[in-house]
């Protein structure tokens, strides 16, 4: 899958964390975001030997006056026009925060149309996995200006500081989170032993479904905000963007867990990203603004 308009900016500039083995961050958004057609300004926030999940893991974070300096350079350079789109994901420390706003204001000056995706990287069912600052900088400061928003169902309730047992609740914390596209990861589904991507735009309320992998490797929040992106930048419309991102997702997860992976597989299941095969349940939901308009 290509961008239909080779002479239109293009690029997008990816902001995450790096591990150099494994496919989470900016190795699974990249990646993605490259076989999808798409070229890639990556930009590591912090680096890893590997996903600090598996075990105790070295933690490299540029400082922050060279971070700043870095994205400072990206907002001068001659090339800033190529770029179409900026997703932001984990960061290093909530100074950075700053420095990808600047940024994102500076991308949006060149191209007007260009989007700024995201997905606020700070925990999960367990809590939050980030420092409370850094959770805070996510949602007050590059929350805001984000034009499509990714969190998981856990990182949303606590920005919306309180829980969301169900769709109705998810359905009114993302109304109220600020961006104007909110895709929710891990939201709760009607399906039996299911889980469900959850969109919601201005004029559409949808959910996406499959069943529950239990023990899925890291990297699924990276790979649904970066695939997402490369169908809404391809053309896609939202319902078709948010089915086939899910199927690629889901495909992906199911042949790495069949598989006994503890990474997510991408180099192995690349055709997944442009034509996955797997079946995905879409509803559409009632829109918790339609009352409103009538």
């Amino acid at each position: 899958m290509n961008a239909e308009n080779t002479d239109a900016p293009r690029a997008v500039i990816v902001i995450s964390s790096h591990v150099a083995r494994g496919s989470v961050g900016n190795r699974a958004a990249v990646f993605a975001l490259e076989t999808l057609g798409f070229p890639v300004w990556a930009v590591p926030t912090v680096i890893l030997p590997w996903h600090p999940g598996h075990s105790r893991a070295t933690r490299i974070v540029p400082p922050l006056d060279q971070f700043k300096a870095l994205l400072a350079d990206l907002e001068r350079a001659p090339w800033l026009g190529e770029v179409r789109a900026v997703l932001s994901g984990y960061l290093g420390e909530a100074g950075q925060a700053e420095a990808v706003a600047s940024l994102v204001a500076a991308v949006k000056a060149k191209t007007p149309g260009a989007l700024y995706v995201c997905d606020p990287v700070m925990g999960d069912s367990g809590g939050l996995y980030v420092p409370e600052s850094t959770a805070v900088a996510l949602r007050d400061r590059l929350m805001p200006i984000a034009d499509i928003a990714t969190p998981n169902r856990y990182e949303l309730e606590w920005m919306a500081g309180a829980p969301l047992p169900d769709i109705k609740a998810v359905t009114a914390a993302a109304l109220h989170a600020g961006p104007s596209t909110m895709l929710v990861t891990s939201a709760p589904s009607m399906l039996t032993g299911g889980t469900g991507n959850f969109l919601l735009d201005g004029s559409q309320a949808l959910l996406a479904e499959h069943r529950v992998i239990e023990k899925p490797p890291n990297g699924l929040g990276d790979l649904t905000a970066a695939v997402y992106l490369a169908r809404v930048l391809s053309g896609q419309p939202p319902a078709k963007a948010l089915q086939s991102t899910t199927a690629a997702v889901y495909e992906i997860l199911a042949r790495t867990a069949k598989r006994g992976g503890d990474e997510l597989q991408l180099e192995t299941d690349a055709q997944s990203l442009s034509h996955p095969m797997a079946m995905v349940q879409l509803r559409h939901l009632l829109h918790p603004g339609r009352d409103k308009r009538a």
